[in-house]
Parts: C-alpha cells; sequence; structure tokens
C-alpha cells in the first residue's frame, strides 16, 4: 500500500479477520497474499489476507491484488473508495509509486522504503530481462534453470566471502545469519541438477565474473555498506520473488526440495519476521552514514541490479548460441 494512505491498510486487515485492529502495516506479500503487522486490543499479530484473484506469479500483478482488496475493504465496511486506487497503467509501482509494504515513516521515510523505492525501476528491469522472465512464466527450461543456478553459485561464492569478512564489524550487525547461508544448498542443487562433477562443468558468464569483481572490490576495500547493498539486493530478492520462482520450478519441472534448495529457508524461522529485522538493520545503517555515505550506498545498489540484470542477458545469449 502507498506510504501516503496508511489507513487504506487498516481498512483491508478491519474487513478481511481483524475488525478490532487500531493499526496496521503491510510487511510482506508472496503468491497467494499480503502480509500485515496488526495492533489490536489483545496485541500485535501478523495477519494474511487472500488475494481476491487467487495465486499469483507476476510482481505487477501485486499493484492490481492490493487494489482490489482495497475496493472490496470499502464495500464490506460501507466507505466510499478514492477514485486514485484505479490503476494508472501497467507499470508495477501503479499511480502513486512503490505497492510493496512499507515501513513506518516517522520525522522522514526510513533508509530501508529509501532504498527499496530508489531501486524499484532496476529491481524491475532485472525481473523483466527475457532469460528471467522466461523462468518466472513457466516458459524456461530445466537447462535454463540449472544454468541459473550455476551462476548463482558464483556469485554467492563470492557474497558470503565477503559477509564472513566483515562479521565482527558493529555496521553489519543484523545482515547475516547462518541460516542465510545459502553456498551448501547451491552446491547440494547442482550435485543433484548435474551430477558429482558439476563444478568442472561450469563457468561464469562476463557479467557474472564482472559481478564477483565487484563483490571483491567492495570487499577487498572493507566497505560495509557496499557489502550490505550487494546482500541486500540478493538475499531479500530470494526471500521474496524468490519464493515464487522456487515453486514455479519445482512443479514445472518435479523437483521435491533437491534442486530447489537453494530457496529453502526454513531453518530462517518466519520470513516476515526476519525482514522486519532486516529492514531495521537497513535504518540503523543509514542512521550512522552521512548523506553522501548513503547516496553511495544506494548507486550501489542499483549497481548490483544491474549486475544481475546482466546476467541474465548473458544467460539468453548463452541459451541463443547453443541453439
Amino acid at each position: 500500500m502507498n506510504v501516503d494512505h496508511p489507513e487504506d491498510n487498516l481498512l483491508i486487515v478491519r474487513a478481511f479477520g481483524r475488525p478490532d485492529a487500531t493499526a496496521s502495516t503491510m510487511t510482506g506479500v508472496n503468491e497467494n497474499g499480503g502480509v500485515w503487522k496488526v495492533t489490536d486490543p489483545s496485541g500485535e499479530h501478523e495477519h494474511v489476507v487472500a488475494w481476491p484473484s487467487g495465486q499469483i506469479s507476476e510482481r505487477p500483478e501485486i499493484r492490481r491484488e492490493v487494489v482490489l482488496l482495497y475496493k472490496a475493504a470499502c464495500e464490506a465496511l460501507g466507505v466510499s473508495p478514492r477514485e486514485e486506487h484505479e490503476p494508472a497503467s501497467d507499470h508495477p509501482r501503479g499511480k502513486h509509486g512503490a505497492v510493496e509494504p512499507e515501513d513506518e515513516d516517522k520525522g522522514g521515510k526510513p533508509f530501508s522504503t529509501v532504498i527499496r523505492e530508489s531501486s524499484w525501476s532496476d529491481h524491475s528491469d532485472s525481473e523483466r530481462a527475457t532469460f528471467m522472465e522466461d523462468i518466472m512464466k513457466g516458459r524456461g527450461t530445466k537447462q535454463d534453470y540449472t544454468d541459473l543456478v550455476a551462476q548463482h553459485f558464483f556469485m554467492y561464492e563470492a557474497l558470503e566471502a565477503a559477509a564472513d569478512s566483515v562479521l565482527g564489524d558493529p555496521a553489519f550487525e543484523g545482515f547475516h545469519v547462518p541460516a542465510l547461508v545459502r553456498l551448501p544448498s547451491l552446491e547440494a542443487d547442482l550435485r543433484y541438477l548435474m551430477g558429482d562433477d558439476w563444478r568442472d562443468r561450469i563457468t561464469p558468464t562476463p557479467a557474472t565474473a564482472a559481478y564477483v569483481a565487484r563483490i571483491r572490490e567492495v570487499s577487498e576495500a572493507r566497505w560495509v555498506a557496499g557489502i550490505v547493498a550487494h546482500h541486500y539486493t540478493r538475499y531479500l530478492g530470494d526471500l521474496s520473488g524468490g519464493q515464487m520462482i522456487a515453486k514455479r520450478v519445482a512443479k514445472q519441472h518435479e523437483l521435491s526440495g533437491e534442486g530447489v534448495a537453494f530457496y529453502d529457508f526454513a531453518e530462517l524461522g518466519s520470513i516476515p519476521a526476519f525482514k522486519d529485522d532486516y529492514r531495521a538493520a537497513l535504518d540503523r545503517l543509514g542512521a550512522s552514514l552521512s548523506t553522501a555515505e548513503r547516496a553511495d550506498m544506494l548507486e550501489e545498489v542499483r549497481t548490483a541490479y544491474g549486475f544481475n540484470t546482466a546476467v541474465f542477458v548473458d544467460l539468453g545469449k548463452r541459451k541463443a548460441a547453443a541453439v
């Protein structure tokens, strides 16, 4: 929901299961519905409301479903909806801007919100790269998925080494926990998908090699905010849209656990709760940075998204060349 209209969150949860709610903030989305943090006389609760149209698979569909929920809530509660809630375009940010969950804005937007809003178009570009779009829409082959997993291995090998290098830095506190580590699951997935000799059979695309080089450059400089920029781009994506990808791929290619272990964050516990904690860590980090340092970090987030898009483009070229 748009940060300009926090009352819309309250309308939705009151209409769909929490009639006594006094406060509500949207904290997450998945293919089945939206997730809200709700306060009512009995305390705080996590509340899920199903999408009106059923399961979704594309990020732009979120805006449509939130608008439908808002209108249905208004009808149920006898409230007249605002005309401005009509979708203005097919752009995933819709008419007002970001449609992802908003953090509470106390005297200015939290840094986590600034990061998300500043990089939304870059994120959308990444998702809309043809190779990735094919996987997300179920048009990709099992080999396409395997090729993607191979590139993830190189990315996370560099990223998790970078994270390990600053684990003791107070500025990095709250970002990297053991349950977040993906390298062992990537190795297991590749072993399942390709066999025991998988390591000898994979190579990074030029874009992946450049991405890895940038992560290592940032790490060698011990630039914590830069490491967080890459960490945020990858892990928060894995915990959000990545969960949709996992279900799509598992169903399409009949994978059950093995082959999609990379996307299994069961050991992390509640994903919405972890994402709340992660955003809080981003806000703390942002508060410790100067204006120039925050701008540099925002630019690095956009750089990371650019690398991801370039990797997908390279994979598309590699696929076309193999035909």
